[in-house]
């Protein structure tokens, strides 16, 4: 793993939003006392949404806090984490899968509009609109090659991308667009492209092919009720009220 360093230029404090702290207090609750170190991902990756896209060092001491956890823990939880960005980034970041599948299918060709648009990785555009890095496997696999997109709106897929629609998705971010997420070609999903070419007809799903069913299938056999004991007569009575001679 490349080293990873806290940036040069870092602000004096930090703060959780409202939106932040109701956040964290959600996720403290989920660990029994004691145990509410284990929240030290979710929040540092509040932390980061609460910062425009990065977690500054003064962040790593309020978590520290707030955690009862040796400052230098949490650094090494968030320079151990490739998620976590540690230098400003740009108001969108764009995550390029560079992983096999995604390499195969052309992600050096997305990389190649990054590094032509935006520059070197790491770096931020001249207008702080975007920045880029590499990443490994993001598993949307199947519709490779595709990019993770992260800003205001969240972390998003987008996908079945070449150099055309790499630099269409750059121009509807820099406009202001928020780019409908998923594949950028004609398909749903992870489904093939183009029309569907089985299972076209029709009458497969609309009921008319179905026979109507005079018993169910397997269904267990039923069996006869066992006929219930007959009732002995009641013995009849002397005349002085009781039974027998």
């Amino acid at each position: 793993m490349a080293s990873r360093h806290l940036a040069k230029e870092q602000p004096k404090t930090f703060a959780f939003s409202a939106e932040g702290e109701k956040q964290v207090k959600y996720w403290l609750k989920k660990y029994p006392k004691g145990k509410q170190r284990s929240a030290v991902i979710p929040m540092l990756w509040i932390a980061q949404k609460d910062h425009g896209g990065w977690v500054p060092e003064a962040a790593m001491r309020v978590i520290g806090d707030r955690l009862d956890m040796a400052y230098i823990r949490v650094l090494e939880v968030a320079t151990f984490y490739t998620m976590f960005n540690l230098k400003p980034v740009g108001k969108h970041l764009i995550q390029v899968c560079g992983t096999t599948p995604c390499m195969l299918r052309g992600s050096g060709d997305l990389i190649k509009v990054c590094q032509s648009r935006i520059g070197s990785a790491g770096s931020i555009s001249a207008d702080g609109n975007f920045s880029w890095a590499e990443v490994e496997c993001l598993g949307a696999c199947v519709n490779a090659p595709m990019v993770q997109v992260s800003n205001s709106d969240g972390d998003l897929y987008y996908e079945d991308l070449d150099e055309a629609s790499m630099n269409a998705l750059l121009d509807e971010l820099a406009s202001g667009k928020a780019p409908i997420p998923g594949p950028r070609v004609d398909r749903v999903t992870s489904a093939p492209t183009g029309e569907s070419i089985t299972l076209t007809d029709a009458s497969l799903f609309d009921g008319s092919r179905a026979k109507k069913l005079k018993k169910i299938p397997n269904a267990p056999a039923k069996t006869k009720k066992a006929a219930a004991p007959k009732k002995a007569a009641p013995k009849a009575k002397s005349a002085t009220g009781k039974g027998g001679k």
